[in-house]
């Protein structure tokens, strides 16, 4: 005869949750799969430059973007981001891997770091785009929409940046207020 243990009480609850989620289901937890991906359209975008890195010849700007629909949506990837001069040549944005994707709720802030060539710096090249706007769209959304550049003081000016694309760090959320 095979001898049997039951488990009792919190214990009994903690190894039901985890078969359950060993299984693939979740206990609610997952709450990122039941809202839509943000769309470009529900999102009040914003790119400021910087200036220059410390200790580097790199231009440094920030890509934000409010929520400014009436629920949360899921930020899930890297947006896009292109510098165009004239209708062929662009600089765009890249970043690498693969970042995890979050929840955006309404009025909530995005941002991501771009770092970019600017004209002028050893090494920069003649493939260079002087542009008083962007291009930018949400992760895994084809919607696409032009933003001012703007300065510290929220001015407008123009990127001076060379080479084919900017560097971009991974999407996090902002700090109220910024």
């Amino acid at each position: 005869m095979r001898a049997t243990t039951r488990l009792t009480g919190g214990l009994a609850v903690l190894m039901a949750g985890l078969a359950l989620t060993a299984c693939g289901t979740t206990t609610g937890a997952d709450d990122n799969t039941k809202l839509s991906n943000c769309r470009t359209a529900s999102l009040k975008w914003s790119l400021v430059l910087l200036g220059k890195e410390k200790g580097s010849s790199r231009g440094a700007a920030r890509l934000t973007a409010v929520n400014k629909g009436p629920d949360a949506c899921v930020f899930n990837g890297y947006p896009g981001i292109e510098i165009h001069y004239g209708k062929a040549e662009s600089i765009d944005g890249a970043g690498h891997g693969h970042p995890a994707s979050f929840p955006l709720a309404s009025k909530a802030t995005v941002t991501v770091d771009v770092h970019y060539t600017p004209r002028g710096t050893k090494g920069a090249g003649d493939w260079c785009v002087r542009q008083g706007d962007a291009v930018v769209w949400a992760p895994r959304d084809s919607d696409r929409t032009v933003v001012p550049v703007l300065d510290r003081h929220r001015k407008s000016t123009v990127i001076d940046a060379c080479g084919e694309t900017m560097s971009m760090a991974p999407p996090h959320h902002a700090p109220a207020g910024n």
